[in-house]
């Protein structure tokens, strides 16, 4: 049983090899969507569910992480190993991506005590 316990390991190490992990990025995207603000519960649920519907149906190298309601705009933060997936999501998805910017850096309260 042992053998083939190492054959297993080592087919399993050969293909993990064979098939690269794309790293993701972080994106911030700007939507123009006139009176986001204004848009009511169910309006932002059926938002949420038709971009997590065209989620699904792209795979794993892009995923929502959350989004702000601001005014005219809503800002979504994104994870994506490239920021064609971004604009490939709002096409499919019918929202407007008018400003997809990587993230360079995060802070945050806990950013003062950093040490480096």
């Amino acid at each position: 049983m042992k053998p083939i316990y190492t054959l297993l390991i080592s087919v399993a190490s050969v293909f993990a090899a064979a098939a690269p992990v794309m790293a993701q990025q972080r994106f911030v995207i700007e939507r123009e969507i006139p009176g986001a603000s204004q848009m009511s519960a169910e309006q932002l649920r059926d938002a949420s569910r038709k971009s997590n519907a065209v989620l699904k149906s792209m795979g794993t190298d892009i995923q929502w992480v959350q989004s702000y309601v601001a005014g005219d705009k809503i800002y979504c933060v994104y994870n994506a190993t490239s920021e064609s997936l971004i604009r490939e999501h709002a096409q499919k998805s019918g929202f407007p991506a008018n400003r997809i910017t990587p993230v360079a850096a995060m802070l945050d309260p806990t950013t003062a005590f950093n040490s480096k």
